[in-house]
C-alpha cells in the first residue's frame, strides 16, 4: 500500500488584515474565550514553510492551505500541488464566520479532495531535515508516540482542551485493557525514557491523560467521520464558539483516538521538538535546533511573547531560516 497519497494541510491567517479585523469585531468575546493577539499575529515566515516542504519533503501529494480569504502576495497560487481552501469551502455555514482554530481543525475532513492520510501543520510548525514518508506514515498507519502523562493547568494558563478530550476517551475506553492489547504500540523504546513515565502511570484506574508532542500530526479522515458519528453533539458544541473557548475541544482528540484503537505506528519521541518563545533562552535554543538541523521537526510557538520582544525575535528566527532555505520556491511568484 505503498502508493496512497499523503497529503499536507496548513491553516493561516494574517491577523492584520483590516477585513479580517472588521469582521472580528462584529462579535464579542467572552471571559471564558481566548482572543489574544498571539492567536493570530503573523511570524513572516510562512515561505520558509513552503520552501522547507519543496526541500524536505517533496513526495507529498497535495498541500491544503487554509485561509479565511486572504492570501500572502508571494504565494503562487497556480502551483499544481497547491489547493487554496477558504473556511466557507468546506466549514458548515452554522459555524461561520469562525475566529476559533478549534472550529477550522475539528472539520478538515470535510475539505473536497483532501486523501484518507493527511498530515495536519498549524503554520508554526515546520519541517527542516529531509522526511520520508515513513517519518509520516508506515502501512497506512499514522506514525506517532503513544505516552501517558498526567494533565494539568494553571490558573495562568487554563488549557483545558487535553483534560476535556481525554474525559471523552475514559468514556469509551478503559486504560488496562487499551495498554494490554498493544503492548508494543506503548512500551516500545522508542519513546526513550518517557516509557518509564507510562509505566508509573499504569496505577491509575483511567487514562491520566496523554503526552503530546505538539508538532505536526499525521491523521486520518476516517477517524474524523467516526468521532463524529460519536461525538456529534460535543463536536458541534465546540464548533459554534466564534473564539476558542475554555470548554473547547481540539484536534487532538483525534490523534488520541487513533492511538487507543491501536492505528498507529511508533515513532520516536525526539524526532522534533517545541519551543515556546515566553521561556527565557528558548529563542536561541529554537534558532540553534534550526541552523544545526538537530531534528526533522519543530515549532516555535509564539505563547504570547511580549508586544516589545515580538519584532525582535521574529528578525531572529528568519535568520536561522535564511541559513538553510535561502533560495526561493516554486510557491514563490
Amino acid at each position: 500500500m505503498r502508493d496512497y497519497p499523503i497529503d499536507f494541510v496548513i491553516i493561516w491567517v494574517d491577523g492584520s488584515d483590516p477585513d479580517w479585523l472588521s469582521e472580528r469585531s462584529k462579535y464579542q468575546p467572552d471571559l471564558n474565550t481566548d482572543n489574544r493577539a498571539c492567536r493570530y499575529r503573523d511570524w513572516d515566515n510562512l515561505r520558509y514553510w513552503f520552501r522547507s516542504v519543496e526541500k524536505f519533503a517533496p513526495w507529498v501529494n497535495n498541500i491544503f492551505f487554509v485561509t479565511w480569504g486572504h492570501l500572502p502576495e508571494w504565494l503562487d497560487v497556480n502551483h499544481p500541488k497547491l489547493k487554496i481552501i477558504k473556511h466557507e469551502d468546506y466549514i458548515p455555514r452554522e459555524y461561520l464566520p469562525t475566529f476559533s482554530s478549534h472550529t477550522i481543525e475539528l472539520n478538515l475532513h470535510r475539505i473536497k479532495g483532501l486523501s484518507e492520510h493527511f498530515v495536519y501543520f498549524n503554520d508554526d510548525m515546520f519541517v527542516i531535515k529531509k522526511t520520508r514518508r515513513e517519518d509520516f506514515f508506515r502501512k497506512s498507519k499514522p506514525c506517532d508516540s503513544a505516552v501517558l502523562t498526567a494533565n494539568y493547568f494553571t490558573a495562568k494558563d487554563p488549557f483545558l482542551a487535553p483534560v476535556i478530550n481525554i474525559g471523552t476517551i475514559n468514556k469509551h475506553f478503559e486504560l488496562r485493557k487499551v495498554i494490554k492489547s498493544n503492548l508494543k504500540g506503548w512500551l516500545n523504546l522508542k519513546y526513550g525514557y518517557k516509557v518509564l513515565q507510562t509505566i508509573v502511570l499504569l496505577k491509575c484506574p483511567h487514562f491520566p491523560g496523554m503526552w503530546h508532542h505538539h508538532l505536526m500530526t499525521s491523521l486520518c479522515k476516517s477517524t474524523y467521520e467516526t468521532l463524529w458519528k460519536i461525538e456529534y453533539d460535543s463536536l458541534h458544541k465546540t464548533c459554534i464558539n466564534k473564539f476558542r473557548h475554555l470548554l473547547d475541544f481540539n484536534q487532538w482528540l483525534f490523534r488520541e483516538w487513533q492511538i487507543v484503537t491501536g492505528n498507529f505506528t511508533p515513532r520516536r519521541a525526539s524526532s522534533g521538538k517545541v519551543f515556546h518563545l515566553n521561556f527565557a533562552d528558548n529563542l536561541q535554543r529554537a534558532a540553534t535546533y534550526v541552523k544545526k538541523q538537530k531534528g526533522k521537526f519543530i515549532c516555535i510557538n509564539d505563547n504570547d511573547v511580549s508586544e516589545g520582544k515580538y519584532k525582535e525575535y521574529k528578525i531572529a528566527i528568519i535568520e536561522s531560516f535564511e541559513k538553510i532555505l535561502p533560495e526561493k520556491s516554486a510557491f514563490e511568484i
